[in-house]
């Protein structure tokens, strides 16, 4: 299948390795971080060995996944969480432990936070679309919403909101937090994953009739009954497991490399 980066033909390779350098080039000209804001370095964050054959994929750089792909025999590891955020400077503890492993078996870490949510086809968000059979506007300019327009919007054939939140539930295999009238017909959505509880008030504003995340916190539950638009709140990794892996394996793809997502289960 021929498939395209930023309006290039992209070949599958018939090789089964790549170097790594040229692994962080192909992911950095696809998910583009110098477009976003964000509060940690994206990109290759570890160095590990030149010679990449196998990629694991996964939502964390927690000790389990990293002790799962070692086990694995992951030559590289692309996650959404990271190992480095704002603030980190200091490698003791879990961080030492995490980063130790990462050296000791000579393994590549890539990262991406904003870049993988905001990715049209291959992010979370649009994954996320795919697998609760959302509708997105394909008009970026309406279809977005919120700080550097991460969040999204567009349709859903669920109907009321107590059908919207068990179809959500089938399909994410976990309950999830409703806030607003169950017989209320929905029909605008708006979404964004993860911890995005603060997208909120502009999504309202956006004229949504239910908002779909992965936290809340205290101030949500209040909007969503003042201004009659629900509040779904369906875990921060539950909404997030789709992005790396959709873009993990779209470079394996490309590259001819073995290709594994590992699920950490996390309630959270």
């Amino acid at each position: 299948m021929v498939k395209t980066l930023k309006d290039k033909t992209i070949m599958p390779t018939t090789q089964t390795y790549t170097n790594a350098r040229l692994l962080d080039q192909f992911l950095s000209e696809l998910l583009q971080p110098e477009r976003l804001k964000d509060f940690c370095p994206n990109g290759w964050q570890v160095e590990g060995k030149s010679e990449i054959k196998k990629i694991v994929s996964g939502v964390t750089a927690s000790q389990a996944f990293i002790d799962a792909a070692i086990e694995a025999k992951a030559d590289a590891i692309f996650v959404h969480h990271g190992l480095f955020w704002r603030g980190e400077t200091r490698i003791t503890g879990w961080m030492r432990k995490r980063l130790g492993a990462l050296l000791e078996h000579n393994i590549n870490l890539f990262a991406y936070h904003l870049p993988l949510d905001a990715h049209p086809t291959l992010g979370n968000n649009a994954q996320l679309a795919k697998v609760l059979g959302f509708q997105p506007i394909v008009d970026e300019n309406l279809g977005r919403f919120g700080e550097q327009k991460i969040g999204w919007l567009g349709t859903t054939k669920a109907g009321s909101l107590a059908e919207l939140q068990t179809h959500i539930e089938q399909r994410l295999g976990r309950s999830v937090l409703a806030i607003g009238d169950g017989t209320r017909s929905i029909q605008k959505i708006a979404w964004c994953t993860g911890g995005a509880q603060n997208y909120f008030e502009a999504a309202i504003a956006a004229g949504a009739d239910a908002y779909v995340t992965g936290e809340i916190s205290e101030p949500q539950a209040h909007y969503a009954r003042e201004m009659g638009v629900a509040y779904i709140a369906c875990g921060h990794h539950a909404t997030e497991r789709y992005g790396a892996p959709a873009v993990a394996a779209f470079a394996a793809e490309h590259f001819g490399l073995q290709h594994s997502f590992i699920d950490i289960d996390n309630p959270a």
